[in-house]
């Protein structure tokens, strides 16, 4: 199966008063810590990458369209070593 993008209304972390945006995204992996998950997407709008902590994601819907970015840890600053694959089928 062929992971596919995603348009979501995704929340500005970065925004005090949470604002929500719709959103094209190609979703390449998951990031946690003990309190919080965050999708790790590459943003079409901002071709860049971005975190979406996934308790304030309000829906999504999977596009027909498929992922073409790979995630590499140097695109989130984390050292060699520190990011692993996860498959979720």
């Amino acid at each position: 199966m062929a992971r596919r993008a995603l348009r979501g209304q995704l929340p500005h972390d970065a925004d005090q008063h949470r604002t929500v945006s719709v959103r094209d995204v190609e979703p390449v992996g998951y990031l946690g810590n003990p309190t919080h998950w965050y999708l790790v997407t590459w943003c079409r709008l901002r071709s860049a990458p971005r975190c979406f902590r996934t308790d304030r994601i309000r829906e999504v819907t999977m596009l027909d369209e498929p992922v073409t970015r790979e995630l590499r840890g140097a695109d989130l600053g984390l050292p060699p070593g520190h990011l692993r694959s996860l498959s979720l089928v």
